[in-house]
């Protein structure tokens, strides 16, 4: 007999307000928010000078997903435009009348009455970080966040916005404790069935109940040996001995997993409505569980504040591998052998459905008006507490030829945010071969986007220009057939994507300086790169910050860095092996760093100061385990690599 799901603690009334509001695109004329109700609630925006708004069926798309959750896409444009660089307060009112104050104190700052924000007419600082892992044992960056804001008494000290490069969630690196509070809340809130083909279990009522579901998913897929490669893609946990380890042995797997993991790591109210309870073990396992509560329960304790933070600042996100599964995308085998089965490709589109809701449609509403109709279509059919199947799989196929997650936004510089994870450049020499991270199409766009700008930030969740010695070990591995084994995903790994890429960078009507933000590596630093052979510039600089919440196995790191320097000096011939010997690498040093260092590894925030030509001044990583600022200083001498 399993254990069961929660304590049987008296049930208290649900909230109506399970998780937001998240500000997300903010414009003087537009503002868009995201929040979760346990029903659909009848609100209304209240503004500073502007005053009530109420948020009918033209101004908030509410999307059931559960018989309790309801996610509500609050999308208002305004008749006359919000003034800049000033605090405006708002609310949302229930229609009982009660508003923020009431129904989540947490998310003010002292004696505030309400959140606000602040519409900064240019993007002079920003804040930017990837890879937030709940049970990892660092602390949470985005605590910093919540401290930097409640530090910032005058509008010009907000940061413009907060870019989140990927990894928001974890949906193939999943603790058990995590796992088993997702089903408890699946449980409470009538979050939505749903049936499964080519599953060894025939539908998510029965997954959740299998023996095999904590901590043995592998399991599930039918014992055929046709299926290894499946195995190893989804639930094997892929073993990368160089880099990470990693763990898919709790891989997410149904629409409403993927939901309630959503709700638990931007909300602490989802928390307080379950109080799950270990499942049957063995003793090897409890051992782990008990491990991974721990640095759960440290997880926890900080939502509130990093909830608070999501309701100040706007909050833009893009995807990378582990919001839908690790090695998303890697090389036109994977996608052959992931997309070729019915049971994995609706792994894969459970998690992109999920991500439109919650993340990709406050990017860029104007890109999801026909999609989001098919999500409300997929979402009503759950009426008997199952989503029906043919319904679901038309919108995971519409999800996936989608090519419209990128977006452009109009502030000053521009920014451009890169989709590398669904528009790839195949290899044409094998198909385990890693794919280019974009396609010759999305490349010539991105060039578009570029022209005649004389700055601009461009987002790419893997840093176009990363560490030398690492890509190389990648590019071994990719050559002796093995890229799964060390995520063999960096810009210089596709021949034809890095050359392309880096004409770009030398096209005489592209911006004169660029910053490039990216993540993903779990490690931080900043290569400001000069182009060769181009007159007046360009200027790169590559400021990668990784992770919120997850770092690279220190010891590790250090003998990279150090080999890195030694392989890769200046005068090392090897330079000349690499796809960037057109170019003038300098490192920046972290401050108080050991002598040498430059990959910085805490996990934490990275904040950007810009000057009036959209060029860095200031860079720094704010640290999550309470140590100082450090900033990302230019060497002194010509420590070029």
């Amino acid at each position: 007999m399993s254990a069961p799901l929660s304590s049987p603690a008296e049930i208290q009334p649900l909230p109506p307000v399970l998780a937001g509001p998240l500000l997300r695109r903010m414009e003087p004329t537009r503002l868009l928010m995201w929040l979760v109700g346990s029903r659909a609630l009848d609100l209304t925006l209240r503004l500073q000078n502007v005053g009530d708004i109420r948020l009918d069926a033209g101004h908030c798309t509410v999307i059931a997903v559960g018989t309790h959750a309801f996610v509500h896409l609050i999308d208002v444009t305004l008749d006359s435009a919000l003034p800049s660089d000033e605090l405006i307060e708002y609310d949302l009112l229930i229609s009982d009348g009660t508003g923020i104050a009431d129904w989540a104190p947490h998310l003010l700052y002292g004696d505030a009455m309400s959140p606000n924000f602040v519409l900064r007419s240019r993007i002079d600082q920003l804040l930017h970080g990837s890879c937030r892992k709940p049970h990892h044992p660092a602390a949470d960056g985005l605590l910093c966040v919540d401290n930097l804001l409640a530090a910032a008494h005058e509008p010009a000290d907000r940061p413009a916005l907060l870019m989140m490069t990927g990894d928001q969630v974890y949906a193939d690196d999943v603790a058990g404790p995590t796992l088993r509070a997702i089903h408890a809340l699946i449980e409470r809130l009538g979050l939505f069935g749903e049936h499964l083909e080519g599953a060894v279990v025939s539908d998510s009522a029965k997954l959740y109940e299998h023996p095999a579901s904590y901590y043995h998913r592998a399991d599930l897929l039918p014992a055929l040996e046709s299926n290894e490669t499946l195995r190893e893609r989804f639930f094997g946990g892929a073993r990368k001995p160089i880099f990470t380890s990693s763990s898919a042995d709790n891989h997410l797997v149904t629409f409403a997993e993927v939901m309630a993991m959503y709700l638990l790591v931007w909300s602490p109210t989802p928390w307080s409505l379950i109080a799950p309870q270990p499942p049957t073990l063995t003793p090897q396992r409890r051992e782990r569980y008990a491990l991974e509560q721990t640095r759960l329960d440290g997880f926890k304790a900080g939502l509130g504040k990093a909830a608070r933070a999501l309701a100040h600042l706007p909050t833009f996100m893009i995807f990378d591998d582990h919001d839908i599964t690790d090695d998303w995308n890697l090389s036109a085998q994977w996608e052959e052998t992931a997309y070729g089965h019915p049971f994995s490709k609706r792994i894969i589109g459970n998690a992109l459905i999920a991500y439109m809701l919650c993340q990709g449609w406050g990017n860029n509403p104007d890109a999801f008006d026909a999609v989001l109709d098919k999500a409300g279509s997929f979402s009503s059919t759950g009426s008997d507490g199952y989503l029906d199947s043919p319904v679901q799989d038309a919108l995971i196929d519409e999800l996936l030829k989608f090519q419209r997650w990128h977006y452009v936004l109009p502030t000053t510089p521009a920014m451009v945010v890169l989709d590398t994870r669904t528009r790839r450049w195949r290899s044409e020499m094998t198909l385990k071969q890693p794919s280019g991270l974009l396609d010759w199409e999305a490349l010539c766009e991105l060039q578009q986007e570029l022209l005649d700008h004389p700055s601009a930030i461009i987002v790419s969740p893997a840093p176009v220009f990363g560490v030398k010695l690492i890509e190389t070990i990648q590019r071994v591995f990719s050559w002796c057939g093995y890229p799964l084994l060390v995520d063999a995903e960096n810009w210089m790994a596709h021949r034809g994507a890095a050359q392309v890429i880096l004409n770009i960078f030398r096209h005489s009507r592209t911006p004169g300086s660029y910053v490039v933000l990216s993540g993903d590596v779990h490690y931080s630093f900043v290569y400001e790169v000069l182009i060769r052979h181009r007159k007046a510039g360009p200027r790169i600089w590559q400021i990668t910050s990784s992770g919120i919440k997850n770092e690279f196995p220190p010891a590790l790191l250090e003998w990279f860095d150090r080999l890195n320097r030694w392989l890769y000096s200046p005068r090392s011939p090897l330079n000349w092996l690499t796809k960037r010997r057109r170019m003038r690498i300098v490192p920046h040093i972290p401050e108080h760093a050991e002598a040498g260092e430059r990959l910085w590894n805490s996990a934490g925030i990275g904040q950007v100061f810009f000057n009036e030509q959209g060029q860095p001044r200031e860079i720094f990583q704010h640290n999550a385990n309470g140590a100082p600022k450090t900033r990302m200083v230019p060497p002194e001498s010509d420590a070029t690599l």
